[in-house]
């Protein structure tokens, strides 16, 4: 803005006239005949000017800066108005017309200064204060900002803008209430800001009020509806919604108005991957980063979606460069963690959840992972430390209760590792959630079984039904007047014999009839009833094989020769989760215990593996039976008749182990199943009959192998 001073001597009078003319040019935008016009002004020595010319000066001075600023000559816009503060310093329009110039130049400590002189000549002037704020800000200093502009609406009310500006620090405060108030007296002063409706918007999402956001974008959008910013929000607040397919079209739509818009892409790549559309999410992030190769986001996003789509080694670059871009992302570290975890480079996850927690100590899923990091390294004390720190944060963080239950269980604290271990009721990923909704009688929670009938349910798998079947007989001795079990076919046979048994019925057969029980309950939920220690566990149930059975089986295990007769299973359960570490490659790695003189071999391998079994190599001879099996009861038939087992974690182990055959069972190096316990050979489950061999932290299944191969020399007394 120009205006003039008030003149009365001739030589003023000269230089205003000069003034008039170059304003009427300036208004009708020839700004370069205005500053021409005023030239002869600018020109004049300034030392030997009277007061009145002086006055006249300064005003001549401030045409000349703001036609340069205008023509885009910003060095003499500049020189101009610090010579006309310098002759005539309470020039305060200057003030205003010059702070702006020094602050779009990037000079921001400059334009500060200016500003801050501008309010001690008037100290209520709410613009210097506003403009004072848009520099503090400018330069990060957020406390500073928001005072100044505080003292802007304090001082004009009615200042739209600085209550939209005082909005926007309040927001970056995180003082996020206080930011809702400051939008909404912009609006209630100017109802047709959009920026304010789109900002107010993001102050809502950060408060959990989603739909709050959701009206508040679309106010933006009626005001101004080629707004691509506020589209995008808006599509950030229907994802939050599981609005997802109108999510997708919000940000479709923001990117055919702005097709460079890299927040779009990164919001639509996240729809599409809540979608489950991943090639195409990777396609968004990718276009996001080749629109911005700095955009640590949208490196972040991208190794989420490489995870998802298990290309993990791609996965962890993304989740590298986000961080190189950004370090003070938290759960990109976190996420990293994830990733080396799983290709087993434990002492780096390690590292790197550790970082993302000295970035964010409250985020409870680093807590967990480290833990869960440290349990692999058999590090039991420092993983229970951060499962219970998770927990602290996140008393319903399911996936730490299960980890720490199961670590407690693992190395012998039951008291407290069996009421920890019932939270696999209360997690929505788990088949035992699902079990209390389909039965139609009362979880029982320990009380008393006198007189009461009991449906036991099978939820886990063979090998845990076995081992947990020891209870039966204590259910019964508790006074329950009929116990049935539902359970696999696989098992119906063989559990109909078990001591405290009086009926096996199919799950659905069990559902149907659910009603009509006390009460149901899991053979894993026995041992919290029964208040089971590692000091008071029950002996094995004894199965024993039907005499039928047996001699069904006999005449082929006969026809074998007169050796120590040793069954293998070198494969589990293929859609078991942890069967890629579990199961053996191939039979090929068991070729060392055919050197053990005096041994011969029987498969029990069922399913997986059958067909190795079936075609074994020449140097590998062994009876396979797992095609002629039909149960568990067959199988305990034939290994009633075998000298020794020899497998891998498979329910075989504990059928060995109840029908008090020796059996030797091979463990992977990682996840080893909490019911073999840690640091130990043998299993307090099977006393003197089961034996483990723990396949040691780097080690191959080969040497694992081999140490099984020199057991069978000294167990059979033959020479090595």
């Amino acid at each position: 803005m120009i205006g003039l001073m008030t003149l009365a001597q001739p030589l003023a009078s000269s230089i205003a006239q000069l003034n008039q003319r170059a304003i009427a040019l300036y208004a009708a935008d020839d700004f370069a005949a205005a500053l021409s016009t005023v030239m002869p002004a600018v020109e004049c020595d300034d030392s030997t000017l009277d007061d009145a010319a002086i006055q006249a000066m300064a005003d001549a001075l401030n045409i000349a800066g703001a036609s340069s600023c205008r023509l885009g000559q910003v060095d003499d816009a500049e020189r101009h108005w610090r010579r006309c503060l310098r002759i005539m310093p309470g020039y305060s329009e200057v003030y205003e017309s010059f702070g702006a110039l020094l602050k779009m130049r990037g000079r921001l400590s400059a334009a500060k200064a200016i500003y801050r002189q501008l309010i001690a000549l008037q100290p209520d002037h709410a613009d210097a204060h506003h403009q004072l704020g848009a520099a503090l800000y400018a330069q990060g200093r957020h406390e500073e900002a928001e005072a100044s502009y505080r003292r802007a609406v304090t001082l004009r009310p009615e200042h739209a803008e600085a209550h939209y500006n005082h909005g926007v620090v309040l927001h970056a405060l995180r003082r996020l209430h206080e930011a809702e108030a400051a939008y909404r007296e912009t609006l209630r002063l100017l109802p047709a800001h959009a920026e304010a409706h789109n900002n107010l918007g993001n102050v809502l999402m950060d408060l959990g009020r989603v739909a709050d956001a959701d009206a508040a974008y679309r106010d933006a959008l009626t005001i101004r509806p080629q707004y691509p910013e506020a589209l995008n929000n808006l599509a950030g607040a229907l994802k939050a919604a599981q609005r997802l397919t109108e999510a997708e079209l919000a940000c479709r739509l923001a990117l055919t108005m702005r097709p460079d818009y890299a927040e779009a892409h990164v919001n639509l790549g996240a729809a599409l991957t809540d979608l489950a559309r991943l090639p195409e999410a990777e396609a968004a992030y990718r276009k996001a980063i080749a629109l911005r190769a700095d955009y640590a986001e949208a490196h972040y996003n991208l190794g989420v979606v490489l995870f998802k789509r298990e290309r993990l080694e791609e996965a962890a670059g993304a989740y590298r460069e986000a961080v190189r871009l950004r370090p003070d992302i938290a759960p990109a570290y976190n996420n990293l963690g994830c990733v080396l975890r799983l290709v087993d480079r434990l002492p780096e996850a390690v590292e790197a959840f550790q970082q993302a927690l000295s970035l964010q100590p409250d985020l409870a899923e680093a807590h967990y992972n480290v833990g869960a990091a440290f349990a692999q390294l058999g590090h039991w004390s420092e993983a229970e430390s951060a499962y219970r720190r998770a927990l602290a944060l996140r008393s319903d963080y399911g996936d730490a209760r299960f980890g720490l239950a199961v670590l407690l269980l693992g190395i012998g604290r039951f008291e407290e590792g069996w009421p920890l271990y019932e939270c696999r009721y209360q997690q929505a990923g788990f088949v035992h959630r699902q079990t209390v909704q389909r039965l139609a009688c009362p979880q029982w929670q320990g009380d008393a079984l006198s007189g009461r009938s009991l449906l036991v349910w099978q939820e886990d798998g063979l090998g845990d039904m076995l081992q947990f079947s020891r209870y039966f007989a204590l259910l019964k001795a508790q006074g329950a007047a009929h116990i049935a079990f539902a359970c696999m076919p696989a098992l119906q046979r063989l559990m109909s014999r078990v001591d405290g048994v009086d009926a096996v019925l199919d799950h659905d057969t069990a559902a149907a009839r659910a009603s009509s029980y006390d009460c149901w309950t899991s053979l894993l939920s026995a041992p919290l009833h029964m208040r089971t220690t590692l000091d008071t566990i029950p002996r094995p149930v004894r199965l024993a094989a039907e005499p039928a059975l047996l001699e069904k089986w006999r005449p082929l295990l006969d026809a074998l020769p007169p050796r120590r007769k040793v069954g293998l299973v070198w494969k589990g359960n293929a859609r078991h989760h942890n069967d890629v570490n579990r199961s053996i490659p191939s039979l090929a790695t068991l070729l060392p215990l055919w050197s053990v003189p005096g041994l011969c071999f029987v498969s029990l391998q069922k399913g997986q593996g059958e067909d190795e079994a079936s075609n074994p190599p020449a140097a590998q001879p062994l009876l396979h039976v797992g095609s002629m099996v039909t149960d568990l009861a067959d199988t305990a038939a034939i290994v009633a008749q075998l000298d020794l087992v020899i497998c891998v974690d498979t329910s075989i182990a504990h059928l060995a182990a109840s029908l008090a055959k020796p059996c030797w069972v091979m463990l992977p190096e990682k996840d080893v199943d909490w019911r073999w316990m840690h640091a130990r050979n043998d299993s307090p489950w099977y006393p003197h009959t089961l034996r483990l061999f723990r396949r040691e932290r780097g080690e191959d299944w080969a040497t694992t192998v081999e140490r099984v191969r020199q057991a069978c020399v000294a167990r059979f007394g033959v020479r090595d």
